[in-house]
């Protein structure tokens, strides 16, 4: 079980696909025509052999654009992890007393999204590649567009709520992984990556309130954020209203 993709929504993708590929030094984005069905569009970055997508309502009524609105603006979205059956993680979910909402089971994919308000936080989705190394929705070329000379891969992502403990667990059962004490919050270890439960620290509430990123220089990535408007008063990176934890590589 890794972390493989996390998701953002944003009002304006075109922007908040500029400044992704400013500050992490990413230059190729997919643009899956699969979310058009939820009235998306989105872009789907490489970052190493992880992932980062940003999505953005092209209609009204979609739970992108409710989230827009709760929230007040860009944000955390959905957190995506690659597990090696996604069958079995989908009975799971059923074991645990959470609802799949959305699912897709087609050549060798097996997709399962979890219903937010059955675990807090955000869309979690299990899913199941063919192979280890495959990932369909990062497009069919995206191999041939990795670039890791400033970011190396997203390693992390920050769930906050009014009580992490409670979340951190409930995600646990959901995962059939144990949710551990880590400083002021609480933690689940994956086999690559993990997740991390905290309080809320911006005013925003409950969401996936921040990201870790591997990179090689954290002095430049935040050179190119200040560049761009994006660094904060403490030093700190933000991305589709979303905080950006740079883990040096």
């Amino acid at each position: 079980m890794r972390l493989r993709q996390v998701a953002l929504v944003a009002a304006d993708l075109d922007r908040a696909a500029d400044e992704i590929r400013a500050v992490l030094g990413v230059d190729y984005a997919y643009d899956d025509p699969g979310v058009g069905k939820f009235g998306l569009r989105n872009a789907v970055f490489p970052v190493g052999d992880t992932f980062l997508e940003v999505v953005s309502p092209r209609q009204s009524g979609t739970t992108a654009g409710r989230l827009l609105e709760k929230r007040g603006g860009d944000g955390g979205y959905m957190v995506i992890l690659q597990v090696d059956d996604g069958l079995d993680a989908r009975a799971q979910v059923a074991r645990a007393g959470a609802r799949v909402i959305e699912q897709a089971d087609f050549d060798g994919v097996v997709m399962s999204h979890v219903h937010p308000k059955d675990i807090g936080g955000a869309i979690l989705s299990v899913d199941s590649m063919p192979t280890r190394g495959e990932w369909r929705w990062g497009g069919p070329v995206w191999r041939d567009h990795v670039r890791t000379d400033v970011s190396m891969g997203v390693v992390a992502a920050e769930l906050q709520g009014f009580d992490p403990e409670r979340m951190a667990r409930r995600w646990g059962e959901v995962l059939a992984r144990e949710a551990q004490r880590a400083g002021g919050g609480w933690r689940i270890p994956l086999d690559a990556g993990e997740l991390r439960f905290v309080a809320p620290g911006d005013g925003r509430g409950e969401g996936l309130g921040a990201f870790d990123v591997a990179v090689r220089d954290p002095a430049v990535v935040r050179a190119a954020a200040q560049a761009r408007g994006l660094l904060g008063p403490g030093g700190e990176v933000a991305l589709c209203g979303t905080r950006v934890n740079l883990v040096a590589a």
